[in-house]
């Protein structure tokens, strides 16, 4: 295998007599730079489109979250609390009172969804959302409303001008004699505006649990979900499993990807989808390596002749070309994949290519991404180096 690999090297370095041989070879070498390249570029390209658009859900979703299994509620009692605050790996949990109501500024309407939190509520995503205003006050009638919302119903933060109000059905049975039988209102003072994404800040309230239980009509030891946030350390399983014991099979426990699987689902799909389209051009840009093979075969047959005069045999002279071919992969796979580390480094330092005025295109550099591009241009080369080395048995050495 040396002297096939040293053979394969001398073939692949020195110039051919011929020409167009030398710009197949050019070509050829260029192409998988190129595609090796556009292939690791996309990837992350679309490993940083996955990291800020999940970047989001850091903001608004838990590690995990209790959900009733059947009703949109269920009793939590102060035992409860205690035994879930003693579980190894939890570092923090909120109780979480939330429905859809209907939001009223002066003549404007908007269904919206109230979600009560406690004080436990990680004050790490409050400094995080919060752009304007305050984050309001348990105790207090007040709320903290999305940009988008706010727009729409034309109201600010302490806009004593405007006059806010909250509705929910009251629950029970029977004929209603009046609109103010049917529905429980609110007065409220909106002190704070979030930004999240345009999905939730147009359609989600927070407030504090005491408000929105009232609001709501739940009593004082319901809610409508916990949501917990784990240590760098926690084992998850085991956590869902001893929450899963102590509620007796009554809720169901989430994770973060699970509550949004959707999300992650479609992103997954996009990713595929666009490396399958890759490998697929890189794949018939590959192509030009069988054909370079073939040529520089035709090229160095009065070459090969001498070799096999020498005792070569054609498995011998069959492993010098597949050598060729796998090393035009390797020496350009790596290069490209350079390319493709200098083109992320400029994008994520100088910001050369923006979605909006004052948002940069994300890009993450990441080790799976660089084996992933690697692999791919690797298998490829080695199934085009095979094919084309397959090409010396068709060599007559004798005439």
């Amino acid at each position: 295998m040396n002297f096939s690999f040293y053979i394969a090297k001398r073939y692949l370095f020195t110039k051919s007599k011929s020409k167009a041989i030398n710009y197949i070879t050019l070509i050829a070498s260029i192409g998988i730079v190129v595609g090796t390249a556009a292939l690791f570029i996309v990837l992350s390209g679309f490993a940083g489109l996955k990291a800020f658009s999940l970047e989001f859900t850091t903001l608004t979703d838990p590690d995990l979250k209790l959900f009733p299994k059947q009703t949109k509620t269920f009793f939590f009692s102060q035992a409860q609390s205690e035994q879930i605050a003693a579980i190894d790996g939890i570092a923090s949990f909120s109780e979480i009172a939330e429905d859809q109501v209907l939001m009223r500024c002066d003549d404007k309407f908007l269904a919206v969804r109230l979600k009560g939190v406690d004080t436990h509520y990680p004050r790490g995503t409050i400094d995080s959302i919060v752009s304007y205003g305050d984050w309001m006050e348990p105790d207090l009638p007040q709320i903290v409303s999305g940009w988008d919302l706010s727009n729409t119903l034309g109201f600010k933060t302490y806009d004593i001008t405007k006059t806010i109000r909250l509705y929910a059905p009251k629950p029970g049975t029977g004929q209603l004699m009046s609109i103010k039988d049917a529905f429980k209102s609110m007065k409220v003072v909106n002190v704070g505006i979030f930004q999240i994404n345009d999905d939730l800040n147009n359609s989600l309230v927070f407030t504090g649990i005491e408000n929105a239980k009232y609001l709501l009509g739940l009593p004082k030891s319901a809610v409508s979900a916990i949501e917990i946030i784990t240590t760098e350390t926690a084992d998850t399983p085991q956590i869902i499993a001893a929450l899963e014991r102590l509620f007796e099979g009554q809720v169901v426990v989430k994770n973060r990807m699970q509550l949004n699987a959707a999300l992650y689902k479609m992103l997954n799909t996009e990713q595929l989808a666009v490396y399958l389209i890759f490998t697929l051009i890189l794949s018939i840009a590959l192509f030009n390596i069988i054909g370079s093979i073939i040529m520089m075969i035709l090229d160095k047959k009065r070459d090969l002749k001498t070799l096999f005069s020498m005792g070569a045999n054609k498995q011998t002279i069959q492993r010098v070309f597949f050598a060729q071919g796998i090393l035009m992969t390797v020496l350009g796979g790596l290069s490209g994949l350079l390319l493709g580390v200098v083109v992320i480094l400029l994008q994520q330092h100088f910001e050369l290519v923006m979605i909006t005025s004052t948002l940069a295109y994300p890009m993450v550099l990441t080790w799976a991404n660089v084996g992933i591009a690697f692999s791919t241009i690797l298998v490829l080369g080695i199934i085009a180096s095979r094919l084309a080395s397959w090409r010396i048995k068709k060599v007559d050495f004798v005439a």
